[in-house]
């Protein structure tokens, strides 16, 4: 006789940005757990700045916190990324491969966390921008974040993943009823049960700044740091630029995307929550950025002379503006027992944010980590 198919674990995950997302696809990849998806937006949706995922740069050049772990989970996302931008990958339009030069003005650890990038290089000191003390290259990934995310959500529901759009108050909305508990959520293969809905087996936070709020959990080492960028239509800058140290100056970065897009970045500013890009901080970034990349104007203006930022912004498609998701104390990356509610024992809860600027560069190591702190918990039970 056969033995049973052993039943799939129901697991509920909240939040659809790069790190819910990704978490959620590793899982579900598995095969071992059926995945919900709750979140309040979702990458198609129209621009909110609730939303951090959609206003990302995004490259890979690792987090300089001078923290192992960290570049641990930045190395293995490298990695899975390089693979999903090889030519001919089926990811590939989410990426460009790019040349990366990087500017700093302060020191730098050692060893450099970014010697393991494909090509590596240190920059002779007769090559280093005006105030430089220190250069390198290397090849890396950008990402175009609209595309790769929405690439992120068809990937989790062509293997089975569920996606329910909905606002959770408190987590044990979710702990004891799971998505049904949630205000207009259709039922789908999410959870059996008679007359009171069945809660999930487990719950994954990967909610960014909404853990601050969420009740249940409502970290308050969670905060906002504020980025805005200018987006232009550069299609002859297919390389990276970046310079950051320098004293009383915001870093500065030129990121393409295969679309032919260049973000110009940007600002960095802790507990600022304005909504808005602020037309100084445009002008800012667009000088800052000229001065790095005077590439950035087009060809026929620099055969001219100097170009002026009056020559970029008839190039200028949008700008951005985001609230990084920054954790005091780093990410949170554990696993915990909540109670469900009415005495019905308890179900393990894995967080997983507060990665601040870096969430697209750790997503797949913080998600296989998230993955291991799910399989542990179920596996074992509570720990006595």
């Amino acid at each position: 006789m056969a033995s049973p198919i052993p039943m799939k674990k129901e697991v509920v995950v909240l939040g659809a940005g790069v790190i819910g997302l990704t978490t959620a696809l590793q899982i579900q990849r598995e095969g071992k757990y059926n995945v919900t998806v709750i979140a309040e937006t979702l990458p198609s949706d129209p621009e909110s700045i609730t939303y951090t995922s959609q206003w990302a740069g995004a490259h890979h050049v690792y987090n300089p916190i001078e923290d192992p772990a960290q570049h641990k989970l930045d190395e293995r996302t490298f990695d899975v990324m390089w693979e999903l931008s090889a030519p001919g990958s089926e990811a590939e339009e989410c990426f460009l491969r790019v040349h990366q030069t990087e500017y700093f003005f302060s020191e730098r650890p050692i060893p450099e966390p970014l010697e393991t990038m494909p090509d590596f290089q240190r920059l002779p000191e007769s090559s280093l921008i005006p105030g430089a003390t220190w250069g390198i290259s290397f090849s890396t990934v950008t990402i175009d974040v609209p595309i790769y995310l929405n690439y992120l959500l068809m990937q989790f529901l062509a293997v089975g993943g569920c996606i329910v759009r909905g606002s959770v108050q408190h987590i044990n909305q979710v702990i004891e009823g799971g998505a049904r508990a949630v205000p207009g959520a259709s039922t789908g293969h999410i959870f059996s049960g008679g007359a009171r809905p069945k809660g999930p087996d487990a719950v994954i936070v990967c909610l960014g700044l909404g853990a601050r709020f969420l009740g249940g959990v409502e970290d308050k080492n969670m905060f906002p740091i504020r980025g805005q960028t200018v987006i232009i239509r550069a299609p002859w800058v297919r390389f990276g630029r970046s310079s950051s140290g320098e004293k009383n100056k915001e870093m500065t970065y030129i990121i393409p995307r295969r679309s032919s897009d260049v973000i110009v970045g940007g600002t960095k500013v802790p507990n600022d929550w304005y909504p808005k890009p602020r037309p100084e901080s445009t002008r800012d970034i667009l000088e800052r950025g000229l001065a790095l990349c005077p590439e950035l104007a087009p060809p026929e203006i620099r055969s001219q002379g100097t170009p002026t930022v009056e020559n970029l912004l008839p190039h200028v498609v949008g700008q951005g503006c985001g609230l990084r998701p920054a954790r005091k104390g780093g990410i949170r990356l554990e696993a915990e027992w909540m109670s469900v509610p009415h005495g019905r024992g308890k179900v393990p809860v894995v967080h997983n944010y507060g990665h601040g600027g870096y969430g697209f560069q750790a997503s797949w190591g913080s998600a296989e980590v998230a993955a291991r702190l799910l399989e542990d918990a179920l596996e074992h039970g509570q720990p006595e």
